[in-house]
């Protein structure tokens, strides 16, 4: 008599978590606020610096200010005329990320809308991922 074998049994392909691009974006609105900023302090040339700073009442903080040119290893991004330079080590917590300039009655500012924070301070300059 013939033995019956028995088919292997499916191996269960774990889930992943989503990759996120190594990219963040900048809204139209932001990148002319940006190109305000940049021309009332008389800069020319060089980008706006995005990166991640331990501190802040959250656990980390967003760090944004003009730098002249960016580094060797920074991921470079280009908006219209505006560059933006993001650190290695800060582009774990920036990929997917992005920056936008809202304008309501109570306030305007920049906005950070990262999927890596897991909670944001009451201020939007500090997060914990």
């Amino acid at each position: 008599m013939a033995e019956l074998m028995a088919a292997p049994a499916a191996t269960p392909v774990p889930l992943r978590e989503p990759v996120l691009e190594k990219v963040v974006h900048v809204t139209p609105k932001a990148v002319g606020k940006i190109r305000v900023a940049f021309a009332k302090q008389g800069v020319s040339g060089g980008g706006l610096r995005l990166g991640v700073l331990g501190g802040g009442c959250s656990g980390l903080s967003y760090q944004f200010k003009y730098d002249a040119k960016p580094r060797a290893t920074d991921h470079v991004f280009t908006f219209d005329d505006i560059q933006v330079y993001v650190d290695p080590k800060s582009m774990i917590y920036l990929s997917g990320m992005t920056l936008d300039w809202k304008d309501s009655l109570i306030q305007s500012g920049f906005v950070f809308d990262n999927p890596h924070a897991e909670k944001n301070c009451g201020c939007g300059t500090s997060f914990s991922a």
